[in-house]
């Protein structure tokens, strides 16, 4: 059936501080229906694992993912649409920092996947796009927003109502993407390397710095700074912070619990 098919593997690594989502579905990567609720569910699991740290969305094709299930969406009930984009999105929602390493195609809800993660990081090769507007649509799962907020909204409006593809290195230019690497060995090694510097700070520093940059970037600018000292304020009680301060006057590694 055109709505069913396609995994999302969960693996884990480094001691179980790291879960690796892969989309498997083909060379493409197609995400039809039950994906989109497997990718939720996953989250779930990692969002409930106090171990996990980092989270890492990557596609086992030959692209990250060319998008949706086109056809499968004509067998959906138009009321089941109200929540389109609650399980896709869950990246966004998690309290863990969230990294996309995309190769290759990046389309559709496929992107919008990659948008809802806190870093992406590409290969040269990549290409983002939305291009719903083909198919008398728009995005529906946060592409429009995030977009806008992301490339700012001129960019954001050619770009989603052209449904024109941004090149990797535009991408890199415009702030889409943190990286570029030549190839999807050097795209791994730079992932591993992002996961290792993330694993070295606070598990609750950086919850509350993913909390503070999200909630902060849509408020008024003194409002942002004021869940900025607050946060600042509640962290200074914590113990991770009293490690930080004492490994530093030691000049030794410091060896935070996420308290």
């Amino acid at each position: 059936m055109p709505l069913t098919g396609g995994e999302i593997r969960l693996d884990y690594g480094h001691d179980g501080r790291v879960a690796y989502l892969t989309l498997d579905h083909g060379k493409f990567n197609i995400i039809t229906w039950e994906t989109r609720q497997v990718m939720a569910d996953r989250f779930a699991e990692i969002d409930a694992d106090n171990k996990v740290q980092v989270v890492v969305i990557k596609g086992d094709g030959e692209h990250f993912s060319s998008g949706g299930d086109i056809a499968g969406f004509m067998e959906v009930d138009p009321i089941d649409f109200t929540d389109l984009g609650q399980n896709v999105t869950a990246p966004s929602r998690s309290p863990k920092p969230v990294i996309a390493a995309v190769d290759g195609y990046c389309f559709g809800v496929g992107f919008e996947l990659a948008l809802s993660s806190d870093i992406r990081l590409a290969t040269e090769r990549s290409e983002f796009a939305l291009p719903e507007m083909r198919l008398g649509m728009i995005p529906g799962s946060g592409g429009t927003q995030r977009l806008a907020r992301l490339i700012g909204l001129s960019r954001a409006k050619y770009h989603v109502m052209t449904a024109s593809r941004i090149k990797a290195q535009q991408a890199l230019d415009w702030g889409l993407v943190a990286g570029l690497q030549p190839d999807r060995a050097a795209l791994d090694a730079e992932v591993e390397r992002v996961v290792t510097t993330l694993l070295g700070f606070s598990p609750l520093a950086a919850r509350t710095a993913k909390e503070v940059l999200d909630k902060g970037i849509d408020a008024p600018l003194y409002s942002g700074i004021e869940l900025e000292r607050k946060a600042y304020s509640m962290l200074r009680s914590s113990k991770d912070f009293a490690e930080g301060v004492a490994a530093f006057g030691e000049k030794r590694a410091p060896k935070f619990q996420g308290r």
